[in-house]
């Protein structure tokens, strides 16, 4: 257990939003997709969520160079069975420890047979032990695409690691991994979850598949890729595929490493900045070219990618609360979804002064140089080293906002 619970952490992929809420009560099974413990991982929209995150096994039959459970890692090796798997999270669950279970693996014998105990782990904790909580799969390359349909009946989200972002990195450092047959199946598994998605003519029902969709994960700083490749890749995935999230994990130098992998691990704020420009581009209607047209490639480190564009176009500022439209309010820095929205709601009813802004929870220290309100305009927009001051947060206050 210890063995194979260390072995996971390096997976990102691991959160439980966007998955639909299965009642223990009236289904008579156990567990649900809510539910308190002991934290393993924060969803996207805040919520804490406990999952049993293992390995099946760290035994591999790959050598990718970036992975410390490549087949000539000099690490100590574990199996579980999935009877084992099975056992292990219904007792964790009636510990009330987790919510759910995150199964990954290292590739044994072949891809079909990794895959198909993974498969019935899943499948015996829904129909023999009637378990209802959370169930992440991580999908194993080149596994037969019948698997990966079947493990879909039973998993609430599947997620297909890209792990770098260019062809030539994974062509590089994972021979044995094929980018185009990856590519492959996430577009195979879209094409499902569209079409379990779309309600039967008979009964009108959709079809229960993958109800948290599909998600990836990319290696941050292991083959020199800079932000904007990062970005653009990750830009393609979501188009072309659907996902619900691409997860970024900063390189972590193992022992016995590749002398084609950096001695030193990237620092944890860039991994940090990528994932504010990835919300940038979903939620905030930016382009993935205007977040990093003048950086050089890589995001500014000292401050988020919001204030790092503002900074770059002081024209478009200062932008009226109580006329601009939503688009234009969302690329204020300090202004969040939730934000504009309230602002949008208030201001039907009366202009909006600072004092207003203040009570919507917004922090005028961060906004009152880039927004004009009723009975206040800035003078002049501050210079980069005071809202670089007034930006910076510290590490343990980094966020997503």
């Amino acid at each position: 257990m210890a063995i194979l619970a260390d072995a996971a952490k390096y997976d990102a992929s691991c959160a439980s939003s966007g998955t639909e809420k299965r009642d223990s009560l009236r289904s008579n099974g156990l567990g649900s997709t809510e539910g308190a413990g002991i934290c393993h991982a924060y969803a996207p929209d805040g919520r804490c969520i406990s999952l049993l995150k293992i390995l099946l096994t760290n035994f591999c039959i790959f050598d990718c160079a970036y992975c410390i459970n490549r087949s000539s890692s000099n690490v100590e090796r574990a199996r579980f069975t999935p009877d084992e798997v099975v056992w292990l999270t219904l007792e964790f669950y009636r510990r009330n420890y987790i919510e759910g279970l995150f199964l990954s693996s290292g590739i044994i014998r072949s891809s079909d047979h990794t895959m198909g105990e993974m498969v019935r782990v899943a499948r015996d904790l829904r129909t023999v032990h009637g378990f209802r909580g959370y169930i992440h799969l991580k999908s194993i390359p080149d596994a037969a695409p019948e698997l990966i349909e079947e493990a879909g009946l039973y998993a609430d989200r599947l997620s297909l690691n890209i792990e770098l972002p260019t062809d030539a990195g994974i062509g590089r450092l994972a021979p044995e991994k094929r980018p185009d047959g990856i590519r492959r199946a996430m577009g195979d598994l879209r094409r499902k979850i569209e079409a379990a998605d779309e309600p039967t003519l008979q009964t009108r029902r959709r079809k229960r598949f993958v109800p948290g969709g599909q998600s990836t994960q990319m290696i941050v700083g292991a083959d020199g890729a800079d932000d904007a490749t990062i970005l653009r890749t990750s830009a393609r995935l979501y188009g072309s595929y659907g996902l619900k999230r691409v997860y970024y994990s900063a390189f972590s130098p193992i022992p016995d490493a590749s002398r084609a992998l950096p001695l030193i691990k990237p620092p944890l704020v860039r991994e940090h900045r990528l994932y504010q420009a990835d919300w940038l581009y979903r939620f905030y209607g930016f382009g993935v070219d205007e977040i990093t047209a003048s950086i050089g490639g890589m995001l500014d480190l000292d401050m988020d990618p919001k204030l790092a564009w503002a900074l770059t176009h002081r024209q478009t500022f200062p932008v009226n609360v109580n006329r601009a439209e939503r688009e234009t309010l969302l690329r204020v820095p300090g202004f969040g979804l939730k934000t504009v929205d309230a602002i949008l709601s208030s201001r039907r009813f009366r202009r909006l002064r600072l004092e207003d802004l203040a009570r919507l929870g917004v922090s005028l220290r961060k906004v009152r140089a880039f927004i004009e309100a009723e009975g206040w305009t800035p003078r002049r927009l501050a210079d980069r080293a005071d809202l670089k001051t007034l930006f910076a947060p510290k590490p343990e206050q980094l966020s997503l906002l």
